[in-house]
C-alpha cells in the first residue's frame, strides 16, 4: 500500500506529558489524586470490564493516546440509569470516547435466536447484565447529559458497523446512522488510532469539534488519509439512497449495501454521503493501515497487561482467554460476507514485525502472575495472513475486489508463509515458554499454498485439536458466503493427517458449520447432516447465522437477493432461512444425533421424499423409535450407542479405546 500518512507517534506531545504513563488509567477521582492529575482531557466510556491489555480497544486507543501527553480516564460500564455515574471523573477538558465494547451489545447481549445470554464474557465473574442495549446511544446521551458542552465522539465495533443506515436484525427494521440516533458529535470507525490522534491533537489546540467535521478532498485529507493515486476518483463523492427512501425498500437497501462496501480500500474509496429527513452524514474513506513500525509501538506501550485492580480476585471470561496471547496482525483479505472483519479493520494486512511479537512473549513470560510456559495463541483475525499481502503495491492501491481469496486466490497476493515458520520456530526456542498454540481461525486454503507451513503448525504447534472453519459443504450456501469448497477441505485433511501421522502425533480436525445462512436450502443442510455422519462427527452446540449490522450477508438475508452481484427489482430471489421453525429445523440437521431433534427431522425427512434415512441401521439419519424423555434426561442407553463425540460447535473423533477422550476440546 502506497502510504503518505504522518505518523501517529511523530506529533508534539500534549503539555501533560509530564505526568508520565500510569500504572493503569484511572477509574476514580482517587486514582486521579494519586497521579497528581485535577482533571482527565479524555474520558472513555465502554461496555467491558477495563483490562489493560492490547486485545482491549479501550486500553488500546487509551494508552495511544497517553503516549501523545493526554491524561485519559475509564468509565467502565457505567449505571446508564441516571448521568451521575457518568460524572465520576469529573468533567474531560477535551471530549467523551465513547464505546459500546469489543463487542455490539446487541451481539453480546442475545443469541441468533433472540434469546438473552446468560453470561458476559467481557464483565467481571461473566455476569450479565452490565451494558444497556444499543449502549453507545445511552452512553452518549448519557455523557451529553452529564456535561452538555462536552464533545462526544463514538467508535468501536458498533460504532463502525452502524456508521450508515443499516438493517438491525433484533428490531427487525433499517435503523439510521448511530452518529445521528446517538447524538454525538463524530464517529470514528476502525481500529481508529490515527484518526482519534488527529482529533485529540487539533481540540487540544483549541479548535472547535465542529470545525473537524472536513471532507476529504485532494488538497487536505484531515480525519482520513489516503494516497492521490486518482485525482478524478478522489473527486467523486457517492450519494448513497436516503434512509426514508430505503428503510422500506430492501431491494434499494442491498444496492446501497453493495456501493458502501465497493468503497473499503483507502487506496481508491470515495466519500459516502447519505441524507437523513434534513441532515446528511458524510462518511469519509477508510483511513490508511498502520505501519509495522506504528504497529510495534501501539503494542508494546506500558500496558500491564492485567484487570483493573478494582475488579480484585474476580475473572473476567474474556481475559482469561487471551491473557497469554499475542496478537499479530490486524485485518483480513477473506471476505467472508457473514463476517465483518473487513468492514472494520480493513482487508489490509496490518502486521508488528518479528522482534516486537518476539518482545511480547517474552515480556508475558516475565511479568505475568500466573504463567505456566504457554502461549495460548499467536495470531490475530486469521492465524496465517500475517505478512501476505498483494504483490505490487499500486495494484493493491486500486483493487476494489471484495476478497483476495474467492473464487479463487488471485494470482497478485504473495501466499508465502515461509516468515510465519521462521516466527513459529524463534518463539518457541525462547528460555521459559514450553508450547506455544495457534488458536486463532486458519484460512486452510492459503495454508496449503505453503505444505512446509502445515507440517511445522501441526507438528508443533496444536494441542491435539485444530479449528478451521469449512462453514457448510454445499456450494450454494458457500457461494453465498465467499468460502473455498470442500475440495480445498480435503486436500488440507490429507496434509493434515500425514503430517500428523509423522510427528507421531494423534490430532483430529474440528470443522465449524453455520446453520441457515441466506442460500441454504433445507436439502444443503441434510446434505450436510450426511456428511457429518458418514465422517463421523457428531455438534454439542451449533451456530446459526446472525445477521450482524452492516455484513454482506446481512443485507442477504433483509432483502432475499444475491448481494454478491449486481441486483434490481428483477434479480430472482435466494432462499432465506428466516422462519423460527426453518432456522431450528437448520441447526437440528447439525444436531442430527440429539434424541430431542428426531421428532422434527423425521417429519422433515418424509415431507422432503427422503424417509428412506430413517430407521435404525448404519445407512440412516435418525432412528425410528423415540426414547422416553426420562431416560434421554437421566443418560439411560436406550437407544444403540454411537461411537463419535463432539464439543463446543464441532466434531472431532474420539481417541482409541483404552485412552482418556479430551472432551474439553483444547483448540490449537
Amino acid at each position: 500500500m502506497i502510504h503518505n500518512a504522518p505518523s501517529i507517534f511523530g506529533y508534539k506531545k500534549f503539555w501533560a506529558h509530564r505526568f508520565g504513563a500510569a500504572p493503569e488509567l484511572p477509574m476514580s477521582r482517587a486514582e486521579m489524586q494519586q497521579l497528581g492529575w485535577d482533571a482527565c482531557d479524555i474520558i472513555l466510556v465502554t461496555g467491558d470490564a477495563y483490562v489493560d491489555h492490547p486485545s482491549f480497544g479501550m486500553a488500546v486507543i487509551g494508552r495511544v493516546l497517553e503516549a501523545q501527553g493526554f491524561r485519559v480516564g475509564i468509565i467502565s460500564q457505567p449505571d446508564w440509569q441516571s448521568a451521575e455515574d457518568f460524572r465520576r471523573l469529573g468533567q474531560p477538558t477535551l471530549f467523551f470516547g465513547v464505546t459500546g465494547g469489543n463487542m455490539d451489545s446487541m451481539v453480546n447481549r442475545y443469541t441468533s435466536d433472540k434469546k438473552i445470554r446468560s453470561n458476559d464474557a467481557y464483565t467481571a465473574n461473566g455476569e450479565a447484565g452490565k451494558r444497556p442495549d444499543r449502549a453507545v446511544n445511552v452512553y452518549s446521551h448519557r455523557c451529553r447529559e452529564a456535561y452538555k458542552n462536552v464533545p462526544v465522539i463514538i467508535g468501536g465495533i458498533e460504532a463502525s458497523l452502524r456508521r450508515i443506515a443499516h438493517y438491525d436484525y433484533w428490531s427487525d427494521k433499517v435503523r439510521k446512522s448511530i452518529l445521528l440516533d446517538s447524538k454525538a458529535d463524530l464517529l470514528v470507525y476502525g481500529n481508529a488510532e490515527r484518526q482519534i490522534v488527529e482529533i485529540a491533537h487539533r481540540l487540544a489546540k483549541g479548535e472547535s469539534i465542529h470545525d473537524l467535521k472536513d471532507k476529504s478532498t485532494p488538497d487536505g485529507q484531515i480525519i482520513e488519509f489516503k494516497p492521490i493515486a486518482n485525482r478524478q476518483r478522489q473527486q467523486t463523492v457517492i450519494r448513497l439512497p436516503d434512509y426514508e427512501t430505503l428503510k422500506d425498500d430492501p431491494v434499494l437497501y442491498a444496492h446501497a449495501s453493495r456501493v458502501m462496501h465497493g468503497e473499503t480500500n483507502p487506496g481508491n474509496a470515495r466519500a459516502l454521503i447519505q441524507r437523513h429527513g434534513n441532515r446528511e452524514v458524510w462518511v469519509n474513506p477508510p483511513p490508511l493501515p498502520l505501519t509495522t513500525p506504528e504497529m510495534d509501538a501501539v503494542f508494546e506501550l506500558p500496558y500491564s497487561r492485567v484487570p483493573h485492580t478494582e475488579y480484585g480476585k474476580a475473572n473476567i471470561p474474556a481475559f482469561e482467554m487471551i491473557q497469554h496471547s499475542v496478537l499479530i496482525m490486524r485485518g483480513c483479505f477473506g471476505g467472508c460476507s457473514f463476517c465483518s472483519i473487513t468492514e472494520h479493520e480493513g482487508r489490509i494486512i496490518q502486521n508488528r514485525s518479528e522482534d516486537s511479537i518476539i518482545r511480547e512473549i517474552e515480556a508475558i513470560r516475565d511479568t505475568s502472575p500466573n504463567f505456566t510456559g504457554n502461549i495460548s495463541d499467536l495470531g490475530g483475525p486469521t492465524a496465517n495472513m500475517w505478512r501476505l499481502a498483494c504483490k505490487d503495491p499500486q495494484i493493491e492501491a486500486s483493487c476494489r475486489k471484495p476478497s483476495c481469496v474467492y473464487p479463487g486466490i488471485c494470482h497478485n497476493l504473495n501466499t508465502d508463509q515461509t516468515p510465519l515458520i521462521k516466527l513459529y520456530r524463534r518463539a518457541r526456542q525462547l528460555p521459559g515458554i514450553k508450547k506455544i498454540f495457534i488458536a486463532s481461525g486458519l484460512r486452510y486454503d492459503i495454508a496449503v499454498e505453503t505444505p512446509a507451513y502445515v507440517k511445522e503448525l501441526v507438528s508443533h504447534h496444536v494441542g491435539g485439536y485444530l479449528k478451521i472453519a469449512p462453514e457448510h459443504t454445499e456450494q450454494g450456501p458457500l457461494s453465498k458466503m465467499m468460502k473455498p469448497g470442500m475440495g480445498t477441505y480435503d486436500r488440507f485433511k490429507q496434509m493434515f493427517d500425514k503430517f500428523s501421522k509423522e510427528a507421531g502425533k494423534e490430532q483430529y480436525l474440528i470443522p465449524y458449520f453455520i446453520a441457515a445462512h441466506p442460500g441454504t436450502e433445507d436439502l444443503d443442510m441434510l446434505n450436510l447432516a450426511l456428511w457429518l455422519k458418514r465422517n463421523g462427527f457428531r455438534a454439542d452446540q451449533v451456530q446459526a447465522f446472525l445477521p450482524s449490522p452492516m455484513s454482506i450477508a446481512t443485507a442477504m438475508y433483509h432483502s432475499g437477493k444475491d448481494t454478491l452481484h449486481k441486483v434490481s427489482r428483477k434479480s430472482p430471489d435466494i432462499s432465506i432461512p428466516r422462519s423460527v421453525k426453518q432456522r431450528r429445523l437448520h441447526k437440528a440437521f447439525l444436531r442430527y444425533h440429539d434424541p430431542d431433534n428426531w421428532p422434527l427431522l423425521r417429519d422433515a425427512l418424509k415431507e422432503m421424499g427422503r424417509a428412506d434415512l430413517i430407521g435404525n441401521g448404519k445407512q440412516h439419519l435418525v432412528p425410528s423409535f423415540q426414547p422416553r424423555q426420562d431416560a434421554v434426561k437421566t443418560g439411560q442407553k436406550t437407544a444403540p450407542k454411537s461411537r463419535p463425540f463432539m464439543t463446543k460447535h464441532t466434531a472431532f473423533k474420539p481417541k482409541p479405546a483404552g485412552k482418556p477422550s479430551n472432551k474439553s476440546g483444547r483448540r490449537g
